[in-house]
């Protein structure tokens, strides 16, 4: 089932980090940070402003947090100071969840949709007049998303709640497990629910299980075999879960040779923080992240061309999507993105690499989409921005 991949939670110098590794690549890298309004948390904020030039509200989270709310939100808040009517005022208690860390200029996001991750299922508030239900994750096989539809009876937990089978879910051989998972997360969902009314403004109602445990939670099964960290606390923060997942999870204890020397850490991480990559045919990228999107140039590099000279650029390119796609997921580019390849002359290749790069997309388990290919050959990419790229966390 897993692959030789490894999960690492090591310190390195004065950072703590999370990295996903399979052979010499970085998959995934996260660094924490222990911040005072995080990803996943549920507070009950105060309606500072509301501005209808961008249709948006602005949420005081108490101590100067003030975040992000889209105004389409609003037909779903809980609003706790008086009746719900469907809107928003200036003054409105309300409860939101943080769902974007702030990152540059932008504040952070919350959304009035709650929901509690797991490994196996996400449960949901969905808006109002909507009963609950079961939703598969589309990156499941087809055999699997038919298997849990035609399930969807027994998955049903709550008319009130939505049930989201992740991906993860497809390596389970028992599904009593993911029952068990949604139950938990639906009683702690309701119990929230219960006690807001009775708590004051800017209380925080649930605080999410840390850096170290959603980590885990959020990577694919398939794409790893086991976990090692080489802090104590975190041992004992992650035993209960990779205990409930069935995750052989290891305490690394070699004082003479660290864990980030032992896997090359610092080397790695340089390579995920360089404009150029270098691809195994002598080809090469050119990464840059600017303030309003990011470009990356696909080059021949040291590669000669043979007779077909159409079919080696398809070639590279193809070579090159594949690893452009581990690199927006490992450094955690987000935003819009343009990719200039190699210019190829047959419209019908240039299709097939559009439909390659989309089906890479799919891999990724933050949602992205490769859309067109402009007027200049340039192919138009979107990945959705959750946390700051892995250089802005590093810094």
């Amino acid at each position: 089932m897993a692959s030789d991949g490894k999960i690492l939670i090591l310190k390195l110098h004065d950072r703590r980090l999370s990295l996903l590794l399979r052979g010499n690549q970085i998959l995934s890298a996260s660094v924490w940070h222990d911040a005072a309004i995080a990803v996943g948390n549920i507070y009950i904020g105060k309606v500072q402003n509301i501005s209808r030039n961008i249709n948006a509200a602005f949420i005081d989270l108490g101590s100067k947090n003030l975040t992000f709310l889209p105004m389409n939100d609003a037909v779903s808040a809980f609003v706790l100071n008086r009746k719900p009517d469907g809107s928003l005022k200036v003054g409105d208690d309300v409860l939101v969840q943080v769902d974007r860390a702030p990152m540059k200029t932008k504040l952070a996001g919350v959304t009035t949709k709650l929901s509690l991750p797991g490994q196996y299922t996400v449960v949901g508030i969905w808006p109002k007049g909507q009963k609950g239900g079961v939703q598969v994750s589309a990156k499941l096989d087809a055999k699997r998303q038919a298997h849990f539809r035609e399930s969807e009876a027994l998955l049903r937990i709550s008319e009130r709640f939505r049930l989201i089978v992740r991906t993860n879910a497809g390596t389970l051989e028992r599904e009593e497990t993911l029952l068990e998972e949604a139950r938990t997360l639906s009683d702690t969902l309701a119990h929230i629910l219960e006690i807001a009314s009775s708590r004051t403004c800017y209380s925080c109602l649930y605080r999410h299980k840390g850096d170290c445990v959603s980590f885990v939670e959020n990577a694919y099964r398939s794409e790893y075999d086991e976990v090692i960290t080489d802090l104590p606390e975190v041992y004992d923060n992650l035993l209960e879960t990779c205990r409930r997942a069935d995750i052989p999870l290891r305490l690394y204890k070699d004082s003479l040779l660290p864990l980030y020397k032992l896997y090359s850490v610092e080397q790695r991480l340089q390579e995920l923080t360089d404009k150029k990559v270098w691809l195994k045919s002598g080809g090469y990228l050119v990464i840059e992240p600017t303030e309003a999107l990011i470009s990356i140039d696909v080059n021949t590099g040291k590669y000669e061309a043979g007779k077909d000279q159409e079919e080696t650029f398809y070639r590279i390119n193809r070579e090159a999507a594949e690893m452009i796609a581990v690199h927006l997921r490992a450094r955690n580019l987000s935003g819009m993105i343009l990719i200039d390849f190699i210019n190829l002359k047959s419209r019908e290749r240039k299709t097939e690499l559009l439909e390659y790069m989309r089906t890479l997309l799919k891999r990724d388990p933050i949602p992205a989409r490769a859309l067109d290919m402009t007027a200049l050959g340039l192919m138009e990419l979107t990945r959705k921005k959750v946390s700051p790229s892995l250089a802005e966390q590093l810094r």
